[in-house]
């Protein structure tokens, strides 16, 4: 087996005339290249490729969010799997040393000296159940692993279809909307008090939970160009709060933003009236499908999506560099 052909090159895309050549490996993000490429989500020297002459081998690509100046995740790293003649490792291998290099000269992708984004693969939920399938999810992985990256978790996909039965919350609980910035804030940083979420539980080891919330807010939910009338919070019917639910819509699709019980209220079933009602909002507003995840050991709240008519339609698999 050669290990890396000797005429092997290594380069970004010129642009949207080559994503026909990029797309040749297959993999389910494909049909959103494009749109990404238009709307500023990727750039064409953030899309490589490793070229045995005219034949693909091997592609990776970073993706930002729209406030976004630097790549914020690399969620793309594809190898040729019918390529038998070379270490498809390997090859993947030196094409993100090669990208990093180039994309990163100074060994880090922003001023402040943060590590490298965070990678992640959609992946089948029974992965590891198929042979075939095991090897190329661990070809990418050890790929990934091999330039210093760490398993961090692995997390499941969900999704809800208009036509299904919209669940209800029971009467045990009222709802209101937020009440403002400070209100939203102050429930998230309570919520993470004995958190499930392994990137939250990482980010608490080195901030405290207010920080934690507020980047977390800041990152995510206040770019949201969907109304924050949306949002709820579950509360006693003597006004205590419970819980909250974050209905949105993200570049892609509808989704459960953010949901959490809180920790003095868990324990109750509450998160199943709290996901009936983030789903109930957006069912009402006519979308054709919700999108959810969360954590594998997120048992409790697995559970509950399942209860809730959600299909399991994924997992993701997300390595991280240790600061």
């Amino acid at each position: 087996m050669t290990v890396l052909p000797n005429n092997l090159v290594f380069r970004s895309i010129t642009g949207p005339e080559e994503l026909e050549l990029f797309n040749r490996l297959p993999y389910v993000q494909n049909d959103e290249l494009a749109d990404d490429l238009a709307r500023g989500r990727r750039r064409p020297s953030w899309m490589w490729m490793a070229l045995d002459g005219d034949r693909l081998l091997a592609r990776l690509s970073w993706w930002c969010r729209p406030q976004d100046d630097a790549p914020f995740l690399l969620d793309l790293i594809d190898v040729d799997d019918s390529a038998h003649d070379v270490d498809r490792c390997a090859v993947a291998e030196q094409l993100l040393r090669t990208a990093n290099a180039a994309l990163f000269p100074d060994g880090v992708p922003v001023a402040q000296g943060t590590p490298p984004p965070e990678f992640l693969r959609f992946v089948p939920a029974d992965w590891r159940a198929d042979e075939s399938t095991r090897r190329m999810v661990e070809d990418r992985v050890r790929a990934v692993e091999r330039s210093g990256a760490v398993p961090l978790v692995e997390r499941l996909r969900y999704e809800w279809f208009a036509g299904y039965p919209v669940p209800r919350p029971s009467d045990r609980l009222r709802f209101r909307g937020i009440e403002s910035t400070e209100d939203i804030l102050g429930l998230m940083a309570r919520a993470l008090d004995g958190t499930l979420d392994a990137h939250d539980r990482l980010d608490l080891q080195e901030r405290s939970a207010e920080e934690v919330a507020a980047a977390n807010f800041a990152d995510e939910f206040a770019n949201y160009d969907t109304p924050r009338t949306w949002w709820r919070v579950a509360t006693l019917p003597d006004g205590e709060p419970v819980g909250f639910v974050i209905p949105a819509r993200n570049a892609y699709h509808p989704i459960i933003a953010y949901i959490a019980v809180l920790p003095e209220h868990r324990g109750h079933g509450y998160i199943d009236d709290l996901l009936a009602e983030g789903t109930r909002v957006l069912a009402e507003e006519g979308v054709p499908n919700i999108r959810a995840a969360t954590d594998v050991g997120n048992v409790p709240m697995a559970k509950a999506f399942e209860r809730a008519g959600y299909d399991t339609i994924s997992a993701v698999v997300n390595l991280t560099w240790e600061k």
